[in-house]
């Protein structure tokens, strides 16, 4: 009977852990996931990244990644060379690098608090 027991006992949290994975992987996404299936997760986006992803790219960080967001959003990645106050060496900068961003529409998730500029990252 004790046996009979364990295996029923076994069995129900067999059951019960396929329920909740099941339902886990068929919740939906949630919109800042769904854009890292998308240029987001790949460039750096001029809307919605924060001030350090443009670390690896010379000379944007800290000065011309502050420019950028400050002036954002932007509908075209284009438009980043309308910045005003723009010294020629930094357009030319962004010129050469424009490959390496995108625009997807500002999300409140990536925006709200006004945290591009200094994300709590140290």
């Amino acid at each position: 009977m004790k046996t009979l027991v364990r295996l029923f006992a076994i069995l129900m949290v067999l059951i019960s852990s396929v329920g909740f994975v099941g339902s886990a992987v068929a919740a939906e996404l949630n919109p800042v996931d769904s854009m890292l299936t998308t240029e987001f997760g790949q460039k750096i986006d001029l809307n919605n990244d924060h001030i350090r992803q443009f670390r690896d790219l010379r000379g944007f960080y800290p000065n011309l990644a502050a420019k950028i967001i400050k002036y954002a959003p932007y509908d075209t990645v284009e438009e980043v060379l309308d910045i005003p106050g723009l010294s020629d060496r930094q357009k030319q900068r962004l010129e050469s690098n424009l490959d390496k961003f995108v625009v997807t529409p500002p999300a409140d998730e990536l925006n709200e608090g006004g945290d591009r500029l200094n994300p709590g990252l140290y």
